[in-house]
């Protein structure tokens, strides 16, 4: 079992940054890739960034690549995602998801443990 608690959201202007922390329960969180997701108003919920268990890997949705990175810290069990150049149409409420296996998904089905989300609000 694994439960996940975000932070770090926030109302910012466009082009500034934020970033929001994941923290993991659990003894084997060094076994699960964990993933970032979003959802805007109205919309379905959108992946955003996987990191594989090590951090070897890491994926990211082509609308974020080169602006927001997702690390990791297994000692602390936490999870980060580093947003930069924010625009308005990251506005969303930001998941975090853990997946019981060492290889990283893009696919919202295969994540097993979701956190509450916190709120991210970019203005123009």
């Amino acid at each position: 079992q694994v439960q996940l608690v975000e932070s770090g959201g926030g109302l910012v202007q466009a082009g500034d940054s934020l970033r929001l922390s994941c923290a993991a329960s659990g003894r084997t969180f060094s076994s699960y890739a964990m993933g970032w997701f979003r959802q805007a108003p109205g919309k379905e919920r959108e992946f955003v960034a996987a990191i594989s268990w090590n951090g070897g890997n890491t994926y990211y949705t082509n609308s974020v690549k080169g602006r927001f990175t997702i690390s990791r810290n297994n000692a602390l069990n936490m999870v980060y995602l580093q947003m930069n150049s924010l625009q308005p149409e990251d506005t969303a409420v930001y998941y975090c998801a853990a997946k019981a296996s060492r290889v990283i998904s893009t696919t919202r089905r295969e994540y097993d443990y979701w956190g509450q989300g916190t709120q991210v609000t970019v203005s123009s």
